[in-house]
């Protein structure tokens, strides 16, 4: 048996990280590891929105170059 018991409310929870940002959190409980987590996942989030937003552009330019023809 472990030294903790899983129904015991006295036992310290184990901290977990959030799988993701959210605009606004506070940020004073991060430690600059887990900010500079956050910042990077930040960013691979932007290249991903960036990317759509390419596409989605160069569908737009294709469409509307086919109707004025």
């Amino acid at each position: 048996m472990s030294r903790f018991d899983d129904d015991n409310p006295f036992d310290p929870a184990p901290r977990k990280k959030p799988a993701s940002h959210e605009i606004g959190q506070p940020l004073d409980t991060l430690s600059v590891d887990e900010l500079e987590e956050r910042i990077a996942l930040l960013r691979e989030e932007i290249a991903r929105l960036e990317a759509a937003k390419t596409a989605k552009e160069a569908s737009k330019h294709a469409a509307a170059s086919f109707f004025k023809s």
